[in-house]
């Protein structure tokens, strides 16, 4: 290891299964690391998978892997870098087979572990759950940390959480037990941090113009300390940035309240302290941990369906009864229409526009059945056959498609007494690791801030997106949304939350209007998140939302116009 005995150095080199390829191999000769992690798996990634494995059981892990270690499998062991990935997703023992396979081929003398036990799809009925096409528990990191107590270089995993491939390591690497509740809380924040590669250096950032964007973003690094602090930063001579502003946007990424919830540590998200520490170097620290809870999180999927959909062309005048007439022509031609036919008009033409496609608006027209037959040719045959009988300027830009299938996320819990984490050594041998004794069933109470601190005095105001001072970044929580929103100083923060309540995030929003929405505050990041239940329906693969991931969210809400104290606004200029 390149490591010293204060601090180990733990970079990622993906956040979804589709990343940058060429990353593995960046994080491996772009600087010193002891561990390189690899999170390919989300909600949707599930899914995909489980949908392969059902025509191939052989399948159901992230090949990209695979074809990143023939490139680079031979470059880690050289340089001392053990791999943590969970890219084994729903089959961690045929990846783990394969990567033994390619060692050999190679001529790579490397150890080779895989956590399993994840798994519960044959369990599904003892469970509860209703016929899904996958079910996984979130395991913790413990059984990554025995397989490199063990020697392993490479760790494979199915379905743990994000952080956990960080934790894993760095526990090992410390000695940590489930007793060391803030130090693995500490790292249960560097690995949220990290999980998402360069949304932590500067991708998908509100104030990306402050960054070097003109080169390829490098990759999140956590330089662990022994009691969980860390420094977050990237190789030298890569673009993006590490600033307080991409870290804190990152642990805003994804979350609900203060407390975040981990099979090893529940970790306070509002005791996290962040400091610049140098150019491309934030420091994080002060993290506390608390008991985590009796349950595993499960991982629901199943199919829900099928679905198809096509897009029309509404052009100049008259764009509202255009949809209104294709629509009614559209919903007679069915002999058997679907059981939803859902139109969505957005208006993104302009008055008297220079150039056609600015006078052009989009028509948005999705159909769901259980029955493919009814949502397959039938629709795309009556969409085309109105071509010459319908609005004047009709115009399509999918072509006639057959019905795909489309499934459901739902979350499940059991207790970690019923799921069996195993740790399948290079040596052949099997560990179980037992679920946390720390676990516990009752928290201490937090405060309740459900809304803001009331009326506060900040001067004039002038009328400005809420972006011209504040970031945000937003994300699917299954069928909810959230959306972090923050400043980046103490007295913006204090008119931040003042001003900005679950009413004013209403009428900001007025997609969220009748839903209900969860205000949480952590000061120590200037931030206030908001978790808006029900605005993905059932979530990314069901849903029909112009933004099914929320992800443009933030900065929707960033760019509405509200009144921002004058004096904030000149200590832009």
């Amino acid at each position: 290891m390149t490591g010293d005995i204060d601090r180990v150095r733990i970079g990622n080199a993906s956040g979804f299964y589709g990343d940058r390829f060429s990353a593995v191999r960046e994080m491996l000769t772009g600087g010193e690391l002891d561990y390189l992690t690899g999170d390919y798996l989300a909600e949707l990634t599930m899914l995909i998978l489980g949908r392969d494995r059902l025509k191939d059981p052989e399948a159901g892990y992230a090949k990209t892997f695979l074809r990143q270690m023939q490139e680079c499998l031979g470059l880690a062991v050289e340089r001392g870098v053990k791999i943590v990935t969970n890219a084994g997703g729903l089959n961690p023992a045929g990846l783990a087979a394969r990567l033994t396979d390619l060692a050999a081929s190679l001529d790579v003398d490397v150890a080779i572990s895989y956590i399993d036990g994840d798994n519960l799809i044959e369990r599904a009925d003892e469970f509860g759950f209703d016929n899904p096409v996958s079910a996984n528990a979130y395991l913790g990191a413990f059984g990554i940390k025995a397989a490199l107590d063990a020697g392993a270089d490479v760790v494979v995993t199915g379905r743990v959480t994000d952080a956990s491939l960080t934790v894993g390591p760095a526990a090992s690497y410390f000695g940590w037990g489930p007793e060391d509740l803030d130090a693995l809380a500490g790292a249960v924040v560097a690995g949220h941090i990290i999980e998402c590669g360069a949304q932590a250096t500067g991708g998908n950032y509100a104030f990306f113009t402050e960054l070097d964007m003109s080169r390829p973003l490098g990759f999140p690094i956590a330089e662990v300390a022994a009691d969980g602090s860390s420094v977050i930063t990237k190789h030298a001579d890569t673009g993006g940035g590490v600033t307080v502003g991409t870290v804190t946007a990152q642990l805003l990424y994804e979350i609900t309240g203060p407390r975040y919830l981990n099979p090893d540590v529940t970790a306070r998200m509002d005791s996290v302290h962040l400091v610049q520490d140098g150019t491309d170097r934030v420091a994080v620290s002060g993290v506390r941990g608390e008991a985590p809870p009796r349950n595993l999180k499960v991982s629901l999927n199943r199919l829900a369906g099928f679905r198809n959909e096509m897009d029309l062309i509404l052009t100049g005048l008259d764009i509202e009864a255009k949809a209104q007439l294709v629509a009614g022509q559209l919903q007679s031609a069915l002999e058997n229409p679907p059981a939803e036919l859902t139109f969505t008009l957005a208006r993104i033409d302009h008055p008297d526009a220079d150039t056609e496609e600015a006078a052009s608006a989009v028509l948005r027209c999705v159909a769901r059945d259980t029955d493919p037959t009814r949502v397959g040719r039938e629709l795309s045959s009556a969409v085309v056959g109105l071509a010459l009988a319908s609005y004047p300027g009709f115009a399509a830009t999918t072509p006639p498609t057959a019905a795909s299938p489309y499934g459901i996320y739902e979350a499940g819990y059991v207790d970690a007494e019923a799921v069996t984490h195993r740790v399948n050594h290079s040596d052949g041998s099997v560990e179980e690791i037992p679920p946390s004794p720390m676990r516990t069933d009752v928290l201490p109470p937090l405060p309740a801030h459900d809304s803001s601190a009331g009326p506060v005095e900040f001067g004039p105001t002038v009328s400005a997106p809420l972006g011209r001072i504040a970031g945000a970044r937003s994300g699917d929580k299954g069928g909810g949304a959230n959306v972090g929103v923050w400043v980046r100083s103490a007295q913006e923060f204090a008119w931040l939350d003042a001003y900005l309540d679950t009413a004013l995030l209403r009428k900001l929003l007025p997609e969220a209007a009748d839903l209900e929405i969860h205000r949480h505050r952590l000061p120590n990041l200037y931030a206030l998140n908001f978790v808006i239940d029900g605005l993905l329906g059932r979530g990314v693969a069901d849903n029909v939302r112009f933004d099914p991931q929320a992800k443009g969210l933030g900065e929707w809400l960033r760019s509405r116009v509200v009144e921002i104290p004058q004096s904030f606004v000149d200590d832009l200029r």
